[in-house]
């Protein structure tokens, strides 16, 4: 801390060193741990760490590494004045303690019999830290109705706050409730869904149904044994995992197969089962590209003869009565936060309390004038690298978090800035000889991992990976960031509600998205990542913007947030979509009861009846011309046969139109002598932003064998038209038929890098061979898994069983990365297609010949599927090894299931 002009400002930094600093803790995000060496170039006084604490280890040994840039120096940061935290939204918590005891309130412990949960389910809550519930829970689940699951719920909480328990507590007492109950938890992102089904299943472990007191007649699902625990099952595109309901009784699932297993569940009339659904992220209603898919599985869920609790949660809603109305539930809202956060605004290296936006300069003017008083100022940089005050800001930021032990999440606007960030910071963090030889250890293991990945490693991972890092592979990165093996993590924006980073302090480069503002919900999401109770006391935020961008940068700080509203509209063709859909599960067959459907959307509640009758009448006229339903003289509506697979296949109507005539031309010539056509088959028809590189496609077009000129010429490619547009002539898109080849286009230039990707060509080679950013070919990697998914089903419900066949292979060979080959290896964890390559030429070809070798025998196998391992000089060889063979065991342990799998197989079919 400093002394200026008489007046102390502690920073909560500073404080939590002052205060951690006889204690020691293990590594996590968002809590302290030891650094090597104190930094005193930011200003910050580590004596008294320093004096209370062992010297650390640090590891002098060289390490093989690729030429590291220069090092350079954080800026000085002052304090200038102190700093009274407001009583709003964020901090009202900061003087009071964050968890309440349940001796001065019975109820806040989930043994209480007002929970009546079993004494299984409060022991797994225990085990994972959570004894006691927050006073506003207890309020919430009090609610009329809710704990009996009698109720609707809708309730508002900040990020952080506990939300989630909530919905866990009343979706396991309605699953628990009642033999053979189901439900479904929707949340939007994949990566969200993983990470719920690893909570969720070691919260249920060991929790059973409750065994039927007198079977049913009507119910003939009581057969299973009650031994049985409870399953938790994923449901996400490109997954393997077939959406069925007899295999869950709790099933994770995007928004999309969220809506897939309900229709199908409505269909074939099994939908009875299912007790409770969670819509979590419930504000991306009014997202213009799935929020539909959100509205339609309310409205369905509504319309239902039989009682299903819908609990409807989010951080971010501020109309919250419609919703309630939507949903005919309870409502609630609490703005408790457990750990406060601090909140800043950065400008021209000023730093100003932003917890009252009233106390912030609103113009370029006020802060060249002084009229608002910073708290401190971040100095400018010596080097020509950071002479950027805003990167210069974020770095220094960065510096000043993990040089402390804590963890720092930063947000950039793009991925070319994520990049360039993370290589700015990762030269002011210490050198290797700095480090504890335990972290780089965990750090050197976490690239093997990544480089044995199917995708292979990106060059700038492995430039930042040793200090600071941007969020490819998130999995991974996650768990290293999250367990303390990483104390800098660099993302983009889309990163803060995508996966669960929580961070002592958050640092928003800019507040841009690409070049423009983020909305305040946006916002709200990134600075909602600062802080996490048990992991950090308190959070802090810092959003470092221009002195050109002060003025609409102050506005988003001060904005409201944005009434959700229905994306159901006819304009964007949604309103067909969902009336094709209540027809095609016989959830409707007349106008009527079309409309009565369509009386519990939420469309329904923002717009005049009158024009939701004339946009049904009009869809329902669209999809009698489209031949996707067909009417009787009654008026009763069918789907057609090519209504049901677009539905199957959760394909919009009009991409399902093109879908289907493109697969029509292919089942009469389709060509089989090569894998492009089938791969132009699986691209996905909805636009994913991508950009040709003509000369690239030139290039390509010129290596292609006879049978890839065979379907340039079915798909009406003209090698003579890809010449032009290399040299500069533009694509025509006036008419809809040039539109119509201008996807055609899109998706053989998209069908090629699918090529590759099957052929083991790891990710960032295609980036670089297609001029693509990586996160795009990334994106279509796992965007296509879903829409093969689809097509399959397309074809299926089509009665064509040989194209779904051979479709349904190339599927197998997309989810590996593989060749034919190698398919059956890829099933084993571990061997993906890189390893699987190396096992294949070592003469393990088979699943059967790696069951019957000794795992000893792996070893010298996985060391030569990763030779580019970094290897440090004096490296304990035999600790590495063990590793290795630990991995060998389990290789050979899963092997040796599957071969008895398919040894069984083969029996019964002989």
């Amino acid at each position: 801390m400093q002394r200026m002009n008489g007046l102390l400002h502690t920073t909560s930094l500073q404080l939590a060193q002052d205060n951690d600093s006889h204690t020691h803790t293990d590594s996590v995000a968002g809590q302290k741990r030891s650094w090597s060496a104190a930094t005193a170039s930011n200003g910050t006084d580590n004596s008294s760490e320093s004096a209370t604490k062992p010297p650390p280890i640090l590891f002098k040994r060289s390490v093989a590494l690729p030429h590291a840039p220069s090092k350079l120096t954080p800026s000085l940061i002052t304090s200038l004045a102190p700093v009274s935290p407001g009583e709003g939204e964020y901090t009202q918590r900061q003087r009071f303690a964050a968890t309440p005891s349940s001796s001065l309130d019975p109820e806040l412990h989930l043994s209480h019999a007002i929970y009546d949960l079993p004494a299984q389910l409060v022991a797994n809550f225990a085990a994972l830290g959570i004894n006691h519930i927050y006073p506003w829970q207890r309020n919430c689940l009090k609610g009329p109705g809710l704990l009996s699951g009698e109720r609707n719920l809708v309730y508002c909480a900040p990020t952080g706050g506990g939300k989630s328990l909530v919905a866990d507590l009343l979706m396991l007492k309605r699953v628990l409730h009642k033999r053979e109950s189901k439900a479904l938890l929707v949340l939007p992102y994949v990566a969200l869904v993983q990470e719920k089904v690893r909570w969720l299943r070691q919260l249920v472990e060991g929790l059973k149904h409750p065994s039927p007191i007198e079977k049913d007649p009507h119910t003939p699902f009581d057969a299973r044994p009650s031994q049985d625990g409870l399953r938790v099952v994923g449901f996400f595109g490109g997954g393997k995992v077939r959406a069925t309901w007899d295999d869950f009784d709790i099933g994770v699932c995007t928004l999309e197969k969220a809506n897939m297993l309900v229709n199908v569940a409505i269909e074939d009339c099994s939908v009875s089962r299912l007790q409770s659904v969670v819509l979590d992220e419930l504000h991306m209603i009014d997202d213009e590209h799935r929020g539909y898919t959100l509205e339609l599985i309310g409205t369905k869920l509504l319309s239902l003869e039989h009682t299903v609790q819908i609990v409807g949660m989010s951080a971010t809603i501020p109309n919250m009565d419609l919703m309630a109305k939507w949903l005919d539930a309870h409502s609630f809202e609490t703005r408790y936060r457990p750990v406060p956060i601090e909140e800043h605004l950065v400008c021209d290296g000023a730093v100003f309390a932003a917890d009252d936006p009233r106390r912030l300069p609103d113009n370029a003017v006020q802060l060249k004038n002084g009229l608002v008083d910073a708290v401190r100022t971040i100095g400018a940089s010596l080097h020509k690298e950071l002479s950027d005050p805003v990167l210069n800001a974020v770095v220094t930021l960065a510096h000043e978090t993990a040089s402390a032990g804590y963890g720092v999440l930063v947000f950039a606007g793009s991925r070319s800035m994520t990049e360039s960030v993370a290589r700015c910071i990762s030269r002011v963090m210490p050198d290797i000889s700095e480090m504890h030889e335990a972290t780089l250890a965990k750090r050197t293991d976490l690239l093997d991992e990544l480089r044995s990945l199917p995708t292979g490693l990106d060059h700038i991972l492995e430039e930042t990976m040793l200090a600071g890092i941007t969020a490819e592979e998130r999995d991974l990165i996650a768990a290293a960031y999250d367990s303390g093996t990483l104390l800098v993590c660099v993302a983009t924006c889309s990163l803060a509600a995508g996966i669960n980073l929580p961070a002592r302090r958050v640092i928003l480069h800019n507040a841009r998205m690409g070049r423009d503002f983020v909305g305040p919900a946006m916002l709200r999401q990134m600075r909602g990542r600062a802080g996490r109770q048990g992991k950090s006391p308190i959070g802090e935020t810092y959003l470092c913007c221009r002195e050109t961008d002060l003025e609409p940068v102050v506005q988003l700080i001060k904005a409201e947030l944005p009434k959700v509203t229905s994306c159901l509209t006819s304009e964007n063709r949604r309103v067909q979509r969902a009336v094709l859909e209540v027809i095609a599960v016989h959830l409707a067959t007349s106008y009527e009861s079309v409309r009565f459907y369509f009386a519990k959307s939420l469309l329904a509640l923002t717009q005049d009846m009158t024009r939701v009758d004339d946009d049904l009448k009009a869809s329902l006229k669209d999809l009698e011309n489209l031949e996707l339903i067909e009417s009787d003289t009654l008026g009763n509506y069918a789907p057609t046969q090519l209504g049901r697979a677009i539905v199957a296949s959760a394909i919009d109507p009009d991409d399902g139109i093109f879908v289907h005539r493109e697969l029509v031309k292919a089942l009469r010539a389709f060509v089989m002598d090569g894998e492009l056509h089938i791969l132009y088959i699986f691209t996905p028809v909805q636009d994913l932003g991508v950009t040709i590189s003509w000369q690239v496609f030139r290039n390509e077009l010129q290596l292609l064998d006879e049978s890839g000129l065979r379907v340039l010429r079915f798909l009406g490619i003209k090698p003579t038209a890809i010449l032009k547009f290399a040299q500069g002539v533009p694509v025509p898109e006036n008419t809809p038929e040039e539109k119509e080849m201008s996807r055609v286009y899109k998706r053989f230039y998209l069908a090629l890098q699918l090529r590759d990707l099957c052929n083991e060509m790891p990710i960032h080679v295609v980036a670089r061979k297609y001029d693509t950013p990586r996160g795009s070919v990334q994106t279509l990697s796992q965007t296509c898994h879903g829409f093969a998914a689809g097509v399959i089903k397309f074809c299926q419900h089509m009665d064509w069983g040989l194209m779904a066949a051979a479709l349904d292979h190339f599927s197998d060979r997309l989810l590996a990365g593989a060749r034919t080959e190698l398919l059956s290896l890829a099933k084993i964890p571990f061997i993906k297609s890189r390893t699987a390559r190396v096992f294949w030429e070592n003469g393990f070809r088979t699943v059967g010949t790696i069951a019957n070798a000794d795992p000893k025998e792996l070893v010298p196998i996985l060391k030569q599927a990763n030779p580019s391992k970094i290897r440090v000089k004096g490296l304990d060889i035999a600790k590495y090894e063990e590793k290795l063979l630990s991995k060998a065991n389990i290789i050979s342990a899963s092997a040796n299931r599957l071969w008895s799998i398919q040894m069984q197989t083969e029996m019964e079919l002989e």
